[in-house]
Parts: structure tokens; C-alpha cells; sequence
């Protein structure tokens, strides 16, 4: 294996979550098209990185959106992003908390799920 390639977000707007994740949060668009009756595949990076993130929810796994993700971003400097993020909108679920490894916050994308933003 060479990297992760993708992971997938169950979202329930296709939309809505696409101008999120790119509106607030500054990821790029990779791909947009098509996939299937009322569908696209939507993969989106964080500039600069390699791992895609699909707002994809497959039929039947409904019951993901609005769940703890177990996806973690890694920041330079989590506080500052935590206020540049806050002030875009993007709510926080656990402010910046220092540990013995580094800092770490919780945020929630607009279908509830959440997410780790985290320093090495």
C-alpha cells in the first residue's frame, strides 16, 4: 500500500456539505460528477495534502450522519485555527484543550459529524 487514497463522509445534502467543506473550510474540489439516480461523487482535498475526503452516504448507511468520524486534521497551530474557523461559523464542540502531545479541539461539519483538528 502506498497512502490512503480516500475517506468517506455520510452526508445528507450533497450541496450543502460540498460548500462547507469548501466554503468554511477551505478544501479544494478534486472530483464532481455523476454517480448513479441522485448521486455524485464528490471528493475533496486539503490544499497541499493527498488523502481525498468523499461526501458520499451509500443507501442503507443513513445512520452514519451526525457521528463521531474518528477523522483528525493536523494543524500547525489549533488555536488559531480554532478562531479563524469559529469566525467562518464551523461550531466547535470541544474548544482547544492542551494535553502532553499537543492540542486538540472538536468541530462539526453542517450534518453533525464530528472531527478532530489536532497538533503533532
Amino acid at each position: 500500500m502506498k497512502r490512503i487514497k480516500f475517506i468517506s463522509i455520510p452526508v445528507r445534502n450533497q450541496d450543502k456539505a460540498l460548500a462547507f467543506w469548501t466554503q468554511k473550510m477551505g478544501l479544494q474540489v478534486a472530483t464532481d460528477q455523476a454517480m448513479g439516480p441522485g448521486q455524485r461523487w464528490i471528493e475533496l482535498k486539503v490544499p497541499g495534502g493527498q488523502t481525498g475526503m468523499a461526501l458520499f452516504t451509500p443507501e442503507g448507511h443513513e445512520a452514519r450522519i451526525g457521528t463521531f468520524t474518528g477523522v483528525s486534521f493536523e494543524s500547525d497551530d489549533v488555536e488559531t485555527e480554532y478562531r479563524e474557523l469559529s469566525a467562518r461559523g464551523v461550531e466547535f464542540a470541544q474548544p482547544p484543550k492542551k494535553e502532553s502531545w499537543g492540542t486538540s479541539a472538536v468541530f462539526k461539519d453542517i450534518d453533525g459529524n464530528s472531527f478532530v483538528l489536532s497538533s503533532r
